[in-house]
């Protein structure tokens, strides 16, 4: 442990919007402690399976199915997990947690970057159509702020980050600070011609990711080696690692401990405010205690509501800043897992794809944007997706055959194929929720987290159109073989868990105000997925991020004005 306790800021966490509070609060000349749970990852050095070759994966990519079910239960159903990844996730069973009668599936990063290392990039604005969505229609608290408020710490975060993408002009998706986009393939671009051509109120652009597609920033442009989430020592995609870690770094006023589980946040009830945080070392269980005049919450959704509410006092017996009965509530995440595939056969056989592009293409929400459509649920969806050549793989399983012939057939790739993936939003319910159980400790003698969570008549209605809707619109643009998917759909399946401690205008009703900070504890900020007051159906990321940048220049003016 580092024998310095005093510092200007805590940030608890190092993924996307702790990387962001420390890069904000050391440049603006503060002394600041980062700390993260997990193992020290360095840039580039510590990516081993980055460019692994297939044949020197052990057992050629196969799960280790013993291993697998004993410690990463949860973890290996995650799309990035694998044994070139194993070493960035979090152990199941050394980190457990409870859940009701429906499990929700918490996917966790073990590592110091967290889940910006394994993220899959994707970064959109979210418009007034999502921050008026509570007001209008009567569904969770209104946000305390518009997308006037946010526009331009977008624009700020976007253009440090590097995001590129297509500047299209909608009203419900605005643009960014765009770097040149990536290329759609051939097929992609038939399908969004004739899927334009159908509909007046769709349309498909090249996704937007936080991946350069022109040097930026001492980042290299990527080179499309993929894949992305086993590390990238060019820096093409943002990542903690990448982007900044080093900013923050390179001010010389950032102390960063890994291996440290932050066990409470520290109240101080003559001052009112937090005085610091309590933190266990994850390998000797040393308990340290680290002062600071402003701590910044970035653990992640979930590890953060943790957090507040074991940080228990005279002051607050129900968690730090809990006077609404708010915090662990209106827990959210993106229905997921469904939508639909079509094959078009005997078009552009003779083209296919070189390289790896890390990114696909994406239809932007069209129910009830300018006014409730005629459809039996409120808010929408968006599609996400890709076209591409039918792999050998499952040629092999499905053609029948054998012998020579049969195995040289399999030589040439199968036939292209589209496909749409569907992210639905989830309305803030008070019943989806965690809380912790006092008997129930982990190994850190901290309560474990169990989960309430269950999507509702809304979701499953939204979820139902995805389906409809995509085999659709394949169908009408001449695809073959039409087939639909959905899911069980467990919440945590997309990876997206926001709300559990939202802003609000009103203290009775909400944790934190429109600034991110703690309406009871004003020198405490929360600017991760934990502080969103309604979901979108829109990747969050990025507004986290923009959040977050937003929240220090408020903090840091209200710390140099001496208001905290």
């Amino acid at each position: 442990m580092n024998n310095n306790t005093q510092f200007d800021a805590i940030v608890v966490g190092s993924g996307v919007t702790g990387g962001w509070a420390a890069k904000e609060l050391t440049e603006k000349g503060l002394k600041v402690l980062m700390l993260d749970r997990g193992r020290m990852v360095e840039h580039g050095k510590d990516y081993k399976g980055e460019h692994m070759a297939p044949w020197d994966v052990p057992f050629r990519g196969k799960p280790i199915r013993d291993l697998y079910e004993k410690d990463y239960r949860i973890q290996q159903s995650q799309y990035a997990f694998g044994e070139t990844t194993r070493h960035f996730y979090n152990n199941d069973r050394l980190n457990p947690y409870l859940n009701d009668a429906k499990e929700f599936l918490w996917y966790r990063a073990g590592v110091v970057g967290g889940k910006s290392l394994l993220w899959g990039r994707q970064v959109y604005r979210w418009s007034d159509l999502d921050f008026e969505a509570n007001k209008k229609d009567g569904h969770g608290i209104d946000w305390p702020i518009r997308y006037k408020d946010i526009a331009p710490w977008y624009s700020y975060v976007e253009k440090y980050i590097g995001v590129s993408g297509q500047t299209e002009n909608l009203p419900q998706l605005p643009d960014s600070e765009f770097l040149p986009p990536m290329e759609m393939n051939c097929v992609e671009k038939d399908f969004k011609q004739r899927l334009e051509s159908n509909y007046d109120d769709r349309m498909m652009t090249i996704g937007r990711v936080a991946i350069i597609t022109k040097p930026h920033n001492n980042r290299a442009p990527c080179h499309y080696c993929g894949p992305c989430h086993r590390g990238c020592s060019a820096g093409a995609y943002f990542s903690t690692q990448s982007s900044t870690l080093p900013a923050a770094r390179a001010t010389g006023n950032l102390t960063l401990l890994s291996d440290c589980v932050v066990e409470s946040v520290e109240y101080d009830p003559e001052t009112k405010r937090a005085s610091g945080v309590r933190v266990i070392d994850a390998n000797t269980l040393e308990k340290t205690e680290y002062s600071a005049k402003l701590v910044f919450l970035c653990a992640s959704t979930l590890a953060t509501t943790q957090i507040l509410m074991n940080s228990k006092s005279e002051s607050f017996r129900n968690g730090l800043g809990n006077r609404s009965g708010a915090l662990g509530h209106y827990l959210m995440d993106h229905t997921y897992a469904s939508g639909a595939v079509g094959i078009f056969p005997g078009l552009h056989d003779d083209k296919v794809e070189l390289g790896n592009r890390p990114n696909g293409i994406y239809i932007p929400r069209f129910r009830n944007v300018s006014d409730q459509d005629d459809v039996d649920f409120v808010r929408g969806y968006n599609y996400q997706g890709g076209a591409m050549r039918a792999d050998v793989t499952g040629q092999a399983m499905s053609t029948p055959g054998f012998g020579k012939d049969f195995k040289e057939s399999l030589r040439k790739p199968g036939p292209w194929l589209m496909y749409l993936g569907g992210f639905g939003e989830c309305l803030p319910y008070k019943k989806n929720r965690m809380e912790l159980v006092e008997k129930e400790k982990d190994r850190y003698g901290i309560p474990q987290i169990k989960f309430h969570f269950e999507f509702q008549e809304n979701e499953h209605k939204i979820n139902q159109d995805i389906v409809t809707q995509g085999e659709e619109m394949l169908r009408k643009a001449g695809a073959q073989h039409v087939s639909s998917f959905q899911g069980n759909m467990p919440g945590g399946a997309a990876i997206h868990e926001m709300g559990t401690a939202r802003m609000g205008h009103d203290p009775k009703e909400s944790v934190l105000n429109k600034w991110n900070q703690m309406h009871d504890v004003p020198n405490v900020f929360v600017t991760d997925g934990a502080c969103m007051t309604s979901g979108s159906c829109v990747n969050p990321s990025l507004t986290f991020m923009a959040l977050t940048a937003r929240a220090v220049d408020y903090a840091v003016d209200q710390l140099s004005s001496g208001a905290i």
